[in-house]
């Protein structure tokens, strides 16, 4: 059982800068995959990346590829998000999720298992 914790979102002007991060419980934290979805109103849930516990590999949507970064940290038993560049279309309340075992299908959201309660990122223009 891994119980997630968002937090660092708030308001911020287009272009501006802001990082995530999610807490996550358990003694096993380093075996599990970790991503970030967003769900914007009236709009499914969506894929943000995701961090292999395994390889370390990082992937990332479309959309925020060279401007978002994933990373972890096992002995603080936390994943962030870094978010630059941030435009107003990336407003959305901001999902930590995990998932143990084999990383596949990352980008859709019934593979994982844990979820955090999310977040909110508003970006002004």
């Amino acid at each position: 059982q891994v119980q997630l914790v968002e937090s660092g979102g708030g308001l911020v002007q287009a272009g501006g800068s802001l990082r995530l991060s999610c807490a996550a419980s358990g003694r096993t934290f380093s075996s599990y995959n970790m991503g970030w979805f967003r769900q914007a109103p009236g709009q499914e849930r969506e894929f943000v990346a995701a961090i292999s516990w395994r390889t370390g590999n990082t992937y990332y949507a479309d959309s925020v590829k060279g401007r978002f970064i994933i990373s972890r940290d096992n002995a603080a038993n936390a994943v962030y998000l870094q978010m630059n560049s941030l435009k107003p279309e990336d407003t959305a309340v901001y999902y930590c999720s995990a998932k143990p075992g084999y990383l596949s299908n990352y980008s859709q959201k019934s593979v994982w298992d844990y979820w955090g309660q999310g977040t909110q990122v508003t970006v002004s223009s």
